[in-house]
């Protein structure tokens, strides 16, 4: 039987992350959680010790701020932890346009969905390559497939992401280490209502963040490129139409599925 593996999960307490992390523990595997609240991140570690006789450490970490990210390797490092698995779930949305979104909420969502996961992927990186093993999942969207009016850098961030991955895919062939990414449809999950899209026609249906997991999990493990859970059939559907689609049309649609007070009247 193989050694139960050693995973990082960022975004570890909501929705998704709390999936992953559920879901690496029940294989048996050592965990470190790391995320805002102290508080939230200690109750999960007990909870999840407790359920999966497994270890786990909680590493709180505000990745809006660059030095958290190599605070939270150096703090990997002086625990004497190695890491097998990495899982880059941290990441927000929001609703608006981009003209009249706050700077500071915007250039926030790109510090922690871009900023941080690269950061964090130079700094995991080199060592898992050094010894021929690792896993990466980097958490993207079904968004980057689109342009996403009413949540413009969201949409971009969550392209960059998939961009990125795929790239790195490639770039570590034959190195031992694979990197999957995941874009998961509309997940029941607590994002809606944080980015404040619960009443919008793109969040009426949402599927369960725990089969989204596993599914990606599993691609994890087989060092597939991409994976796409749960994704709704008409968001499928229409997403096989796009490329052929004018693309004034494709964002016309995504900016009136983003509409306020609309999940109601589908529902």
């Amino acid at each position: 039987m193989n050694e139960p593996k050693t995973a990082l999960i960022t975004g570890s307490y909501g929705g998704l992350g709390a999936a992953f992390a559920a879901e690496h523990a029940r294989r048996g595997g050592a965990l470190i959680l790391s995320d805002l609240n102290q508080e939230r991140l200690e109750k999960q570690k007990h909870e999840l010790e407790a359920r999966y006789n497994v270890t786990v450490d909680a590493l709180p970490a505000d990745l809006t701020r660059p030095e958290e990210t190599q605070r939270l390797f150096t703090e990997c490092r002086a625990r004497n932890i190695t890491l097998d698995h990495l899982i880059l779930n941290a990441g927000f949305g929001g609703q608006g346009t981009l003209a009249k979104r706050p700077m500071e909420k915007d250039m926030a969502m790109i510090a922690v969905n871009v900023e941080a996961t690269t950061r964090l992927l130079k700094l995991f990186l080199p060592g898992m390559v050094e010894r021929g093993f690792g896993r990466v999942l980097l958490v993207s969207s079904i968004s980057a497939k689109l342009p996403g009016p009413r949540q413009a850098v969201y949409f971009a961030s969550k392209a960059y992401l998939t961009s990125l991955g795929n790239a790195l895919w490639r770039e570590l062939k034959g190195t031992g280490v694979t990197l999957t990414t995941v874009m998961p449809g509309i997940l029941a999950t607590d994002f809606a209502e944080k980015g404040h899209l619960e009443d919008t026609l793109l969040f009426a249906r949402r599927a369960d963040p725990e089969k989204a997991a596993k599914k990606a999990y599993d691609a994890m493990l087989r060092g597939k490129m991409n994976v796409t859970p749960c994704v709704q059939l008409p968001l499928r559907f229409a997403l096989l139409l796009t490329p052929f689609l004018p693309k004034a049309l494709v964002t016309e649609l995504v900016y009136c599925l983003q509409k306020k007070g609309t999940s109601s009247a589908a529902q």
